[in-house]
């Protein structure tokens, strides 16, 4: 069987994601198919993938690093514009609205935030059809999803009360 049939048949079976929906699959179930299919190489470039990691490895593709840049930039702007709250300077981010950062509580900013990363790589997969980096993409929003889903509001709250009455 060719590389490329081998790629059709993996993301053909794969269940369609939907952004802030508990996947059908999870990480490892798509890792052991995963490594079913893939040559050893491309499997040792899909199963490195890791959303909080945003240095470029050879054999990266280009999609890889052109989100790992997005997902650089971002948390840099994040960066910029935390250190400035609370001083007499304001930092605009140029890659989000302020209004974005400002409205709702951490939890809305966080899967605001969450849904930009996903939109990102809902743009790069456009160009890729049962490719190894629709794979590698597939891998990025499995973990999008599983910080999207991993929160829980109400240990969220709790600490959340913790800290203000400390405060007090």
């Amino acid at each position: 069987m060719a590389m490329m049939d081998k790629h059709y048949y993996l993301v053909a079976q794969l269940p369609t994601l939907v952004f802030a929906r508990a996947p059908d699959i999870t990480i490892d179930s798509f890792l052991a198919e995963a490594a079913k299919w893939l040559s050893a190489r491309d499997y040792a470039v899909v199963s490195r993938v890791d959303i909080q990691d945003t240095r470029a490895y050879p054999g990266d593709p280009a999609a890889l690093r052109r989100f790992k840049a997005f997902e650089f930039g971002l948390r840099d702007e994040l960066a910029q514009w935390r250190r400035t709250r609370g001083t007499e300077q304001e930092y605009r981010p140029t890659g989000f609205s302020l209004a974005a950062l400002r409205e709702g509580t951490p939890l809305d900013v966080e899967m605001r935030l969450l849904r930009w990363r996903w939109d990102f790589v809902d743009e790069e997969e456009r160009e890729h059809h049962f490719d190894l980096v629709t794979v590698i993409l597939y891998f990025v929003k499995l973990q999008i999803l599983r910080r999207a889903l991993g929160f829980e509001p109400e240990a969220g709250m709790r600490v959340f009360k913790n800290l203000c009455e400390a405060e007090a």
